[in-house]
């Protein structure tokens, strides 16, 4: 459980809201290294030392001084602390709101940020002032002191609670007349233009962060497990130096070119418009073939028999092993469980069920003439479309 480094209040007004801070990022791009001794490699020790006595002393004997004069020093006490007359000490001060578009600009220089936790007490009183500052826009500018120092603040909403930036004074924000900058403009061709504005587009999109990672650490760590595994370290390859900047054109076509072929790995160039009838009428065309296919298939699937209602000649009811015509007399699909051949003697030969068919007249799809041939005991063969036969075929088979 996160455990909170600064209690106090936020204070607005007449309004006091007792909260909690916790450190909203913490540090893990670093490799923490302990200094050894070369020849024995025992860890050495950093000592507190006394030059006046000449003698390591614990830092228990240790007080805080501030040097107002070389060699002089006036010590500063908890208590000296504690007692200063700042109303900041334990409250998150409030000096004014402004527009957040307005305090981005002079926020961007940022220390730390802090998550805010309200007190079950103050927790409708943060809610309120929460909700006024997203809807209105509006961001705090406030003061308080961490760390025995103050601190200029920035106070914005973030998803369900609200976070304290600390921010840098004017005065510790470097100047940029230190750097050696030009205020003319470099002359720039169109073409060049429209180059670097291709380039930026190649590679703008959604910003995720979850697909970043520190590769160096990741590598230094191999290299670490590599060492305490007793495997040998493998040399990474050289990085590509870059050449000089000679031909921008030239770099920038480079540059796009990369980026497109980056992108398109991950996420495959969108189908045109022409393509895509193209395709659609091609899986028309091939439509009636696969059906008719399909169609075939299914006939001819293992357990998919025909039987003939017999008309003049009864004897002729036997199946063959192709799909018959439908001419006189008709053709039905055999019943499910049932092989051989048929006769008006002996009956569906195969069947293990014989006493469940009967030979008897009936009519032959719907035709006036009367014929015989085998129908269940239970009721007779229904009449069957085109359409029905292949689909019970199918499902039978």
């Amino acid at each position: 459980m996160a455990r909170a480094m600064w209690k106090g209040a936020i204070q607005f007004g007449l309004v006091t809201i007792p909260i909690k801070l916790y450190v909203a990022t913490e540090s893990r791009a670093g490799v923490s290294f302990n200094m050894l001794h070369e020849p024995d490699l025992s860890r050495i020790q950093m000592k507190v030392f006394c030059p006046v006595e000449e003698e390591v002393i614990s830092r228990s004997d240790t007080v805080k001084g501030f040097e107002y004069a070389p060699g002089e020093y006036v010590v500063i006490t908890d208590e000296d602390l504690e007692s200063l007359p700042l109303k900041t000490v334990r409250s998150i001060e409030i000096e004014q709101f402004v527009e957040s578009s307005e305090a981005e600009t002079n926020t961007r220089f940022v220390k730390q940020a802090y998550y805010i936790e309200p007190d079950k007490i103050g927790r409708k009183a943060f809610g309120l002032l929460k909700s006024v500052l997203k809807d209105k826009g509006l961001t705090a500018i406030c003061k308080v002191v961490i760390k025995d120092r103050e601190a200029l603040a920035a106070l914005d909403p973030f998803e369900n609670t609200m976070i304290l930036s600390t921010l840098y004074w004017p005065d510790e924000i470097r100047a940029l007349s230190e750097l050696d900058l030009t205020d003319e403009e470099p002359e720039i061709k169109p073409a060049e233009k429209a180059m670097a504005e291709q380039l930026i587009g190649a590679m703008t999109g959604a910003f995720d962060p979850g697909q970043y990672r520190d590769e160096y650490r990741t590598a230094l760590m191999e290299i670490i497990e590599s060492k305490v595994e007793g495997r040998e370290v493998t040399a990474a390859a050289p990085a590509e130096e870059s050449s000089n900047l000679i031909d921008l054109m030239a770099a920038l076509e480079a540059s796009v070119k990369k980026a497109k072929e980056a992108r398109e790995a991950i996420t495959p160039p969108p189908t045109s418009v022409a393509d895509a009838k193209a395709k659609k009428a091609a899986r028309a065309a091939d439509a009636p073939a696969t059906k008719a296919a399909a169609k075939t298939k299914a006939s001819t699937a293992a357990g998919d028999t025909w039987m003939r209602c017999p008309s003049r000649n009864t004897s002729a009811s036997a199946t063959s092993g192709r799909r018959p015509s439908r001419r006189a007399g008709g053709w039905r699909p055999r019943p499910p469980g049932l092989g051989g051949s048929w006769s008006s003697a002996t009956g569906p030969r195969g069947s293990t069920t014989t006493s469940a068919w009967r030979w008897a007249g009936s009519s032959c799809r719907g035709r006036s003439r009367a014929v015989r041939r085998w129908i269940p005991v239970h009721g007779e063969w229904p009449s069957m479309s085109k359409t029905t036969r292949s689909s019970t075929s199918t499902s039978r088979a």
